[in-house]
């Protein structure tokens, strides 16, 4: 795994898919920063070997997916992500910053939350002529490069609500006592997702890596620390992200006994 930014987060189980695709993470060029978080690659040949299903975190972010015959942009997922990765292929992304994609688009993100929409539908344009440059390129510079010259010929104008929401969501990661308050209809508009269902994620997102790491945890202190009344509430919520239950997952990458 090669990247040019730090370590990726909300990928379940790592190690395992490690072994079976290889993912690359590259930053934006500058004026474009305000708009794109980062542009990822995943690559695997698979030929000859069992199908993997690969299953990963949701974050708040639109993406804007350039695959073979598949190219979309998808909304936030409000669960787990599921992708069946056989035979051989790429996939180029560009993963915009929450609330990033709206400036584009000029449309409540939430129409397409759990979905996708078309190039048509999102630019007014077919996604072929680009899906065919950017995949025929083996030079992940040169993908970037049609990427960007993709993106600047449409690029709007900065909305300063776009700056507030990443605000928002840094203040979401540091600080456990954020409330949601005023903040639904921004959210609801410009990211797609509730201020409580990015809380949530973020908080059940440190659980399953402090699992992951093989820490010891102390189930009543860690309910109590992420605000949850009881741990049959915790739980719930953890395996309706996850897809499992704490033991369950810790089991699953070899950490339960």
């Amino acid at each position: 795994m090669k990247s040019t930014i730090g370590k990726p987060r909300g990928i379940l189980n790592l190690k395992a898919g490690e072994k079976k695709f290889q993912l690359s993470r590259h930053p934006p060029a500058e004026d474009l920063s305000f708009f794109v978080e980062r542009y990822w690659i995943v690559s695997w040949d698979l030929r000859g070997q069992e199908p993997y299903v690969q299953e990963t975190l949701p974050y708040p972010c639109v993406n804007l997916v350039i695959e073979k015959d598949q190219s979309r942009v998808y909304g936030v997922e409000t669960g787990k992500f599921a992708r069946l990765l056989e035979n051989k292929g790429r996939v180029f992304g560009v993963k915009f910053k929450p609330g990033g994609f709206y400036p584009f688009v000029k449309s409540p993100v939430s129409q397409f939350t759990n979905a996708s929409i078309s190039f048509w539908d999102a630019f007014g344009i077919d996604s072929k002529a680009l899906e065919e440059a950017i995949l025929s390129r083996e030079d992940e510079g040169e993908m970037i490069t049609l990427a960007e010259k993709f993106l600047r010929e449409r690029l709007p104008e900065q909305d300063k609500h776009v700056r507030f929401i990443n605000e928002i969501v840094d203040c979401i990661i540091a600080h456990r006592e954020i409330t949601k308050g005023t903040l639904q209809r921004l959210f609801r508009q410009y990211v797609g997702v509730s201020p409580k269902w990015v809380i949530k994620r973020y908080r059940l997102h440190e659980v399953a890596e402090r699992l992951a790491e093989g820490e010891v945890v102390d189930w009543p202190g860690m309910v109590a620390e992420l605000g949850y009344s009881d741990q049959a509430h915790f739980i719930k919520d953890f395996k309706t992200i996850v897809g499992s239950t704490p033991a369950e997952y810790a089991k699953q990458i070899g950490l339960g006994s």
